[in-house]
């Protein structure tokens, strides 16, 4: 597994389309939280905090980790040297950890520039040190299980498609579905009492306890087990290509 990792680091780092991935999310939350007039925007809001940032961080998440991800498994098939990993002594539940925790470091590296983001605005307030890092280190916590979770429905779609296009779309969908479309229909109260059940099924729910500072074990476990189950699904698909 640890071969994997290095090999899939290596891949990405050398890959210029994966820093400007990177700096594409820096950018455009920048534009967002210090420059567009909008609602994101910290001048406007006149407020020493990140929510904004973490309200925003987790849709262009949704977009980039599968891209990230897309090349992982549907690349390896297309090119057909997944038959020659089959190959190697590894297993197949090891290439899979392996390249899913490449992901997810490579979607961790999209969070260092914005503690830029932490330091100008607790530098800015009117009083220094306002800024509620309690809420703001559980809102970050949050964002990593997110980041995690995204990566690895990314690596399932990408074991489940047979090309990285179709591994990307794949991928959004799912994320777009989980992370707003479950809850946006639960929000139309047309199940009864079962609204609350598809609720709780959602990222939104568990990921919106974060940014409040709240750290429930029941929303780590929630996350975990999606984690699970999409790598799970993962290793079953590339064991069906062998």
């Amino acid at each position: 597994m640890i071969s994997i990792l290095k090999k899939e680091l290596w891949s990405y780092l050398g890959n210029w389309g994966i820093w400007v991935i990177i700096a594409a999310f820096s950018l455009i939350s920048s534009l967002f939280l210090f420059f567009f007039d909008n609602d994101f925007n910290i001048f406007e809001i006149g407020t020493a905090s990140l929510q904004s940032f973490f309200f925003l961080a987790p849709w262009l998440l949704l977009f980039i980790m599968p891209a990230l991800a897309m090349k992982t498994l549907a690349e390896e098939q297309q090119s057909g040297t997944l038959q020659w990993l089959f190959s190697q002594p590894v297993k197949t539940s090891q290439i899979v950890l392996g390249k899913y925790l490449s992901v997810c470091i490579m979607g961790l590296f999209c969070l260092v520039p914005t503690f830029v983001y932490l330091y100008t605005i607790d530098t800015l307030g009117v009083v220094r040190g306002s800024i509620d890092f309690g809420m703001t280190l559980g809102s970050y916590f949050g964002l990593i299980v997110l980041i995690c979770s995204y990566s690895a429905i990314g690596i399932f779609a990408s074991s489940f498609a047979s090309n990285q296009i179709t591994a990307y779309l794949f991928g959004v969908f799912i994320n777009f579905i989980l992370f707003y479309g479950i809850p946006q229909l639960a929000s139309y109260k047309l199940l009864g009492s079962a609204d609350y059940i598809l609720e709780n099924i959602g990222f939104y729910y568990h990921f919106n306890a974060f940014t409040i500072g709240l750290i429930d074990t029941r929303d780590v476990c929630y996350f975990l087990l999606v984690i699970l189950i999409s790598l799970i699904f993962a290793n079953f698909f590339i064991n069906k290509k062998k």
